[in-house]
């Protein structure tokens, strides 16, 4: 599984001839930079143009399955579930889905747009101590550092993918994290035995 980062809550995960996507930046949104590439699955946390670009994945002879709310889904043999939580985007309130989901025997949690550590039985249960775990770290309108630190030592993942970051907030989630000194990469590739012995371990993946 190949890992690739873009800024914001964007990210492109590929394994063998699966892509998926998450949180494309759209062409109208007024932060980061749309990236183009087909995608056969998409999800999408929150209908806004910052996470919602999927007009950017439909490439060559490949068009995404989208996933844009909460339920239980099924796409070319990975099981998706969407459980939900809300965020509140330029004083909006829109509903954000948490993804769960499984590649290669991994599990995988993304957050999305979250806004408080603080979650409801049916989302922890959906989403608890998953081998990877995408968090935003600072955002203004999403967790800060100190939630996210909070929220990630209640759910006990292996490896931490931060998102949604500059350089200030980064660097303090790092701190909160006692991690300063974390693995930073432009590409993250990982198999299920490279999880083996980890804990709450963070990978910095830079964005492209």
């Amino acid at each position: 599984m190949v890992i690739t980062y873009f800024g914001n809550q964007f990210w492109k995960i590929t394994q063998g001839d699966m892509t998926i996507a998450l949180n494309p930046i759209s062409k109208n949104s007024k932060i980061g930079k749309g990236v183009r590439f087909g995608a056969d699955l998409a999800l999408v946390t929150v209908n806004h143009p910052d996470y919602n670009g999927v007009e950017q994945l439909s490439y060559g002879e490949k068009t995404p399955f989208v996933i844009n709310g909460p339920g239980d889904y099924e796409v070319k043999g990975i099981f998706v579930k969407g459980v939900f939580s809300s965020v509140t985007l330029s004083g909006k309130k829109y509903v954000n889905t948490i993804y769960s989901f499984s590649v290669d025997g991994m599990s995988i949690v993304f957050l999305g747009a979250l806004a408080s550590p603080e979650l409801d039985k049916e989302a922890r249960e959906a989403i608890e101590a998953p081998d990877i775990l995408f968090v935003p770290v600072g955002n203004k309108e999403v967790l800060d550092a100190k939630s996210s630190v909070k929220l990630i030592a209640s759910l006990e993942p292996k490896i931490i993918l931060p998102m949604d970051y500059d350089q200030s907030s980064l660097k303090s989630f790092l701190k909160e994290m006692g991690e300063e000194k974390a693995e930073v990469t432009e590409k993250l590739s990982l198999r299920k035995k490279d999880l083996e012995g980890k804990e709450a371990e963070v990978i910095v993946v830079k964005a492209e």
